[in-house]
């Protein structure tokens, strides 16, 4: 081997860093693999015992040297070339792993061909290193279950503390792998806070994206609605790099019709230490007492990150008001899309896997409640008492109401009555209402609590506004330089 992998990657380096390394021969994309298996090996599943990973591509080495060749012979095909990346395990490989949503009743489930996102990374010469594991099937399952379970995978922990700090949301093994150099970056999924808040809880950055940027063709549904892909990675700038990668226009998925024209060539135009300068910046305030108190909230770490807006010529406007916050929310589209869509994914599956509709997933869990259900699927159960049809006034006009009430007496609204760039949310406490609108949010570090947890800031804006949010979480990032790689 060239080097020596622990001195020369304790850095933890990024994307440019690593492409400059293996253009000067200083590294190939095979002996990164083989870094990142050694590291998954001695802390994911020995040593802390992480378990954020659920599967290894058998094929990973091989496709790396095959990069390394085709680096000598042809060039580089771009910023992700030999770059390792991991999947949550609810998108689609067609290759030897398994797409499971963390279940067992899926656990020897093989996709026919790749996701749309997966053709993408591997279009640009990315590695797919691997699966992570999930809260199993997106959080769908049981309002018992906790945050980063799944009974073919078990519990994820927090590298920042494990079993003793929350891991996040649904895509928390895809969190965990970045923060704890398990691989270079990595692609989450989020119905509402499922990248936002293992980003914020793991110290990452997470990108949830406007709905349609990135095809969900290949990824087992939650919603029609809200469901997208994301990046995590370990700063901004490879966030915005994979970002690029993933989005496209798929004629194979209506929501990203809206996106031709208004994708971007490149998110890393964005990049501008100077980004806040002149920038308006709208900050929510209005937390309920209950958030106040809670664990994940810290109110001096979230006003150091306000006066650093300010210090870097940031334009910031306290106490804004957002109509619809804290309006009770109808949760209909969720219930009724999640019977619809994942209905409609379970019996197209073939034959060999054991459960083609959600009664016979509930049945299987029954059938092997030893191993599958140690939080019970009350959810399952109510949602299998609805209708099959997308038709019903009850969810008709709580899809509507959603629209309504997230944009135009939501985000738009304070967006507008304020001349706002963007709104700042502590921790990910705007993820409902962004979710709701389908609009984007990027996840930041901000520093951590006394005890040592993770705190993080959120921006978000309207549709299509990435790279606005780029730019500002970029130049936030690199004034507060609030991220420490978690001592395994």
């Amino acid at each position: 081997m060239a080097i020596n992998f622990n001195e020369f990657l304790r850095e933890e380096l990024s994307i440019s860093d690593l492409q400059r390394a293996m253009e000067n021969g200083e590294i190939t994309a095979k002996e990164l693999v083989m870094y990142y298996l050694h590291r998954i090996a001695a802390y994911d599943q020995a040593g802390p015992m992480l378990n954020s990973i659920l599967e290894i591509n058998p094929d990973a080495i091989f496709i790396a040297e095959g990069l390394d060749q085709e680096r000598k012979t042809k060039g580089s095909r771009g910023p992700l070339h030999g770059i390792p990346v991991l999947l949550k395990d609810n998108i689609e490989t067609g290759d030897s792993m398994h797409t499971s949503a963390g279940s067992i009743a899926l656990e020897n489930h093989i996709a026919r061909c790749d996701a749309f996102l997966v053709e993408k990374l591997r279009q640009a010469g990315a590695i797919i290193l691997g699966k992570t594991n999930m809260t199993e099937f997106s959080n769908a399952v049981s309002t018992e279950m906790w945050a980063g379970y799944s009974s073919r995978g078990g519990q994820v922990l927090n590298p920042y503390g494990p079993g003793e700090f929350f891991v996040g949301g649904s895509s928390s093994g895809s969190a965990v792998a970045v923060a704890a150099n398990f691989t270079v970056v990595s692609v989450g999924t989020e119905t509402d806070a499922s990248i936002l808040s293992p980003s914020i809880q793991n110290s990452v950055v997470g990108i949830k994206p406007t709905v349609g940027l990135i095809s969900r063709r290949g990824i087992i549904p939650f919603t029609y609605s809200q469901d997208t892909a994301g990046p995590i990675a370990r700063n901004v700038a490879d966030a915005a790099l994979l970002l690029w990668v993933l989005t496209g226009v798929d004629q194979k998925d209506p929501a990203t019709y809206k996106s031709e024209g208004r994708l971007e060539e490149d998110y890393s135009i964005f990049l501008d230490e100077k980004g806040l300068t002149g920038a308006n910046i709208g900050v929510f305030n209005y937390t309920s007492s209950i958030f106040r108190s809670d664990e994940e909230y810290d109110e001096e770490l979230y006003k150091d990150a306000v006066e650093t807006l300010r210090y870097q010529g940031a334009n910031v406007i306290e106490d804004i008001e957002i109509p619809s916050f804290n309006r009770e929310w109808n949760w209909g589209v969720n219930l009724h899309e999640l019977k619809h869509s994942l209905e409609n994914y379970l019996s197209q599956l073939p034959s060999n896997v054991p459960v083609h509709s959600l009664s016979e997933l509930i049945q299987f869990n029954r059938d092997n409640k030893d191993r599958a259900l140690k939080y019970g699927q009350n959810k399952f159960e109510e949602r299998d008492l609805l209708p099959n049809t997308l038709r019903s006034p009850e969810y008709l006009n709580a899809k509507l109401e959603d629209v309504y009430f997230s944009q135009e007496e939501g985000i738009d609204f304070a967006l507008k009555k304020y001349h706002l760039d963007a709104i700042l949310f502590p921790s990910y406490l705007g993820s409902t209402i962004c979710a709701k609108a389908g609009y984007p949010s990027i996840a930041v570090p901000a520093g951590y609590m006394k005890n040592g947890r993770p705190f993080g800031i959120t921006f978000a804006g309207t549709a299509y506004s990435e790279g606005i949010l780029i730019r500002l979480a970029y130049a936030f990032e690199q004034a507060a330089k609030s991220r420490k790689s978690p001592r395994l």
